[in-house]
């Protein structure tokens, strides 16, 4: 599928009128969101540093690159294999190396920080502040010389190589004291070796290569022939040397990752195809360095790889062809659970629901009041609504279904002073107010936060499509999606599916890229709860297109979550790293910890919360599960001897035991305690409604698929299976599973055998 120009959701299009200077507010349905922030409140960061033509663009926050737009000052930018430093002396790079920092948690954390650095400048050239000048989907360009570049440098996710292009002159290499001149065997090369590393610059025909000093080259470049590729080696072999000679001088132009969503056999296909500009020689390819998540159980990439980088997100290994596929099977989910027979947890059931559809209002808004913690009290209660719903009692489930779309209007209606969406168009973004997380002073979490408010209104449109139709209130959530998912590249109303990491196949979520460790994301489980709202709101709506960018996101974000934060191949993590999992992933170190506690268990729950019928994928190993959830007591032992306590000590244990029932069903409700902590983005009755139906159907199966988007399959020790669909369409189906079984599914229904 091709979406050079598909626009999943057009934010024009929304029943709105177009922006007017003199309106304070923009109608949008029966919603409004607002052209400026109150006085009070901050406005959006300007990303100042890029040229005119991607001024024309919405602002790329929330990228790998993003520090490089936004600040006076960038940040080290991690593009594995290499970290990168654009400043106005230049373009430093460098190969980092594994240090491994022990922590006050008795722990250590994983750093590959920048360092020992080669500078690359044009000579007798006084450079300006860099700027961005181009980006494709995992490629950037860097010029220094806004109007007249001086020089531009092309880097990227995956290749070893930094691209110049110097307008005019020679080019400058400083690197550090210590470095010695190696064999090459063409003389357009410069190797150098640098404290057990390997680097070699590629310049063009007739180069000539100076040595000023110990820590200064100069690179006198025949006329007409400004370019020089530098690269990190994963060797100093001859062999390796000439395989990066034939693909120096393929200048990467264009990056692009494009996906299809095969429905009959519920596989996932993503290509990535990189283009380039021959400089001189042969038309070549680019050399692509790919991460494990590329490259692991992928037999479509047998006999293609060669040498690999030891890197922070383990061997990166490279692929001397510019175009390659990966194959994912997407595994479904329901929009919810069935109801429960009677059992022998009937009558706590019933008790449980009771109590929490009383406090309904109050859970709605325990903690904060701004859009992070009201979309997580709005689907909180849509979970509660599910399980009222499906336990047959429907006078309850609507009267939780006008409180939640009574708040929903608060919000959306733009009325309320306090409580408001904000569109700035100059950067192309929604912000919402008031600020949490940084939200909108640095473009922190977008999909973290509009993750709840998809999900919520997509369970509210099940019951009411009316309400939810594009003409009232789904208008504004469609804003939202822009806000996160638009799939036009290069629009000025919104950036690139504005948090995804295509290369690195995973969402970031800091805005502006703060720190000398590049982006960063904590909550992993948040990213995925935000995919699966834009997938059941396709469903809902009919975006055949808008499901398939939900599926690609989901679908890859697990398979990252798995391999990054989980390491369920054993690739990722060294052998001096002690936990099992990994609760911080950023550009440039692994830590075990939050941004605002580190008591263990928070750390853990981090990566879990919400669990809803969407996270399922996190029992796909139940013995890592069990291994994981097992670390908890030790971990806590340590925290106590550090003089500190959890408050409350079994805070989270709805989370624990959710997650232990998907590989141990029994275990998990062993361990829940009704009269325990719950987490406050759920209900006690969910919980008890999630442990007792994982009682009932066993755990989840990821063998059996279905032809249809809402499926799942659960087994029980015995073998039964069950089998659950959803057709969220007007039209009745027949959702075939891959082992012969065929359900017949009615419209708005779920459907169970």
């Amino acid at each position: 599928m091709t979406l050079s120009r598909l626009v999943c959701i057009t934010w024009l299009a929304l029943g709105g009128a177009a922006l007017s200077a003199h309106a304070q507010l923009e109608k949008v349905g029966a919603g409004a969101y607002s052209l400026a922030p109150k006085a009070a409140d901050h406005a959006v960061p300007p990303a100042p540093y890029r040229t005119d033509a991607m001024r024309k663009r919405a602002a790329p926050s929330n990228q790998w690159y993003s520090s490089l737009v936004y600040s006076a000052k960038p940040e080290v930018l991690f593009a594995h294999p290499l970290t990168i430093l654009p400043s106005a002396a230049g373009i430093e790079f460098a190969l980092p190396s594994k240090t491994v920092v022990p922590t006050e948690r008795r722990d250590v954390e994983i750093h590959y920080p920048h360092q020992d650095g080669l500078l690359l400048a044009p000579v007798g050239q006084v450079l300006e502040h860099p700027v961005l000048a181009q980006a494709s989907d995992w490629a950037i360009d860097i010029v220094w010389g806004a109007k007249t570049p001086v020089m531009t440098a092309t880097v990227a996710h995956g290749s070893p190589f930094v691209s110049l292009r110097i307008a005019q002159g020679d080019v400058r290499l400083r690197i550090a004291p210590g470095a010695t001149r190696s064999a090459a065997a063409d003389a357009r090369i410069l190797a150098l070796e640098l404290k057990g590393k390997s680097y070699a610059l590629f310049g063009p025909t007739g180069v000539q290569w100076e040595q000023r000093s110990d820590t200064e080259w100069i690179g006198h470049l025949p006329a007409g022939k400004g370019y020089v590729a530098a690269a990190a080696l994963p060797d100093a072999s001859a062999a390796t040397q000439a395989l990066f000679l034939r693909h120096a001088y393929a200048f990467l132009t264009d990056t692009r990752v494009d996906w299809a969503f095969d429905e009959a056999r519920s596989i996932l296909t993503s290509t990535y195809a990189a283009t380039a500009q021959t400089m001189e020689g042969p038309a070549t390819t680019p050399l692509l360095g790919l991460l494990p998540h590329q490259w692991h159980n992928n037999p479509s990439l047998q006999g293609k790889l060669g040498a690999s980088y030891a890197s922070l997100r383990g061997p990166i290994k490279l692929l001397t062809e510019g175009r390659f596929q990966t194959q994912r099977t997407y595994h479904g989910f329901v929009p919810y659970w069935p109801g429960l027979d009677e059992q022998s947890r009937s009558a706590e059931l019933r008790e449980l629901l009771k109590t929490d559809q009383r406090n309904a209002r109050r859970m709605m808004l325990e903690i904060g009041i701004g859009p992070y913690w009201q979309g997580k009290g709005l689907q909180r209660i849509t979970k509660l609504m599910d399980v009222t719903e499906q336990q047959g009692d429907v006078a309850a489930r609507d009267q939780l279904l006008q409180l939640l779309k009574g708040r929903v209007e608060q919000w959306f209606s733009g009325d309320n002073g306090k409580t408001y969406f904000h569109y700035d168009k100059v950067q192309g973004t929604v912000v919402s107010y008031p600020e949490e997380y940084f939200g909108v002073e640095q473009m922190n979490d977008h999909h973290f936060h509009y993750g709840y408010w998809i999900r919520a209104m997509a369970d509210i449109a099940l019951r009411d499509p009316q309400w939810a139709a594009k003409e009232r209130w789904g208008g504004m959530v469609e804003l939202l999606i822009a806000d996160i998912a638009t799939t036009e590249r290069g629009a000025a109303a919104f950036p690139f599916v504005r948090n995804f990491d295509h290369y690195e196949g995973h969402s970031w979520a800091s805005g502006i890229g703060l720190g000398p460790f590049g982006n960063n994301q904590e909550s992993s489980s948040e990213a995925i709860n935000a995919w699966a709202g834009l997938i059941l709101w396709a469903e809902i709506t009919g975006n055949k297109a808008l499901r398939d960018v939900g599926i690609y996101l989901y679908t890859n974000e697990i398979e990252a979550i798995n391999t990054y934060w989980f390491d369920l191949p054993g690739l990722v993590f060294p052998p001096e790293y002690q936990n099992v999992e990994t609760s911080m992933v950023f550009g440039g170190k692994y830590a075990h910890n939050t941004w605002w506690i580190d008591e263990p268990r928070q750390i853990k729950g981090i990566n879990l919360l919400p669990i809803t019928s969407a996270s399922t994928y996190l029992g796909r190993d139940p013995a890592f599960v069990k291994r994981s959830m097992a670390t908890l007591k030790p971990e806590t032992e340590i925290y106590a001897a550090r003089g500190k306590v959890a408050k409350p000590i079994d805070i989270w244990q709805d989370l624990f035991a959710k997650t232990l029932a998907l590989a141990d069903p029994q275990a998990g409700l062993a361990q829940w305690d009704r009269w325990g902590s719950f987490e406050l983005g759920d209900t006690r009755s969910h919980t008890l409604h999630w442990l007792l139906s994982l009682q009932a159907m066993g755990t989840p199966d990821f063998e059996t698929t279905a032809n249809t988007t809402l499926y799942s399959v659960f087994k029980r020790p015995d073998g039964k299976k069950t089998y659950l669909a959803f057709n969220a369409s007007k039209q009745p189906i027949l959702a075939r599973f891959s082992d012969g079984v065929v359900l017949s599914v009615a419209p708005g229904s779920l459907a169970r055998q």
